[in-house]
């Protein structure tokens, strides 16, 4: 009888440990602020870029001034399609989707870098773009599977 009980606890006590573990943490509002925060740096990637589509004289320099001396209606179809992935990466982020997060650092990574390329045209806009990217970054990977199902 007693090998019974004590079977009984130890099943018990396993299934608890189980819940315990599958219970998000606190840190689950840093993979929701990542995703949201994705969907808002994607936003603002297509802003600037239709704004550098359809209104190059609205930055500092000329596209020769650039990193990359392209004209800015290249840099603004880049901008533009790396808000489209970004916002697509961010809602399946907050879904909890595995590709999503993968995606997320990936386009972080590639906004960061593309606005360090463009700094020179619209320096506050290009270096706050890339802090947002940095913190979604940390966010994804150092708390990004509290939201797996």
């Amino acid at each position: 009888m007693a090998s019974t009980s004590q079977g009984t606890s130890q099943g018990t006590s396993q299934g608890r440990a189980q819940v315990r573990r599958q219970e998000p943490s606190g840190w689950a509002g840093w993979v929701v602020f990542a995703g949201t925060m994705l969907i808002l740096v994607g936003i603002f990637q297509v802003i600037q870029g239709l704004v550098a589509v359809f209104d190059d004289g609205f930055y500092l320099v000329r596209p020769s001034g650039l990193v990359v001396n392209v004209n800015y209606t290249t840099w603004g179809w880049t901008h533009v399609l790396i808000g489209i992935v970004g916002v697509l990466a961010g809602l399946g982020l907050l879904a909890g989707n595995i590709v999503a997060r993968v995606v997320g650092v990936i386009v972080a990574m590639v906004s960061a870098v593309v606005n360090m390329a463009f700094v020179a045209a619209y320096p506050v806009w290009s270096l706050m773009l890339i802090a947002l990217d940095v913190i979604v970054i940390y966010a994804i990977i150092a708390h990004g599977r509290e939201l797996k199902d």
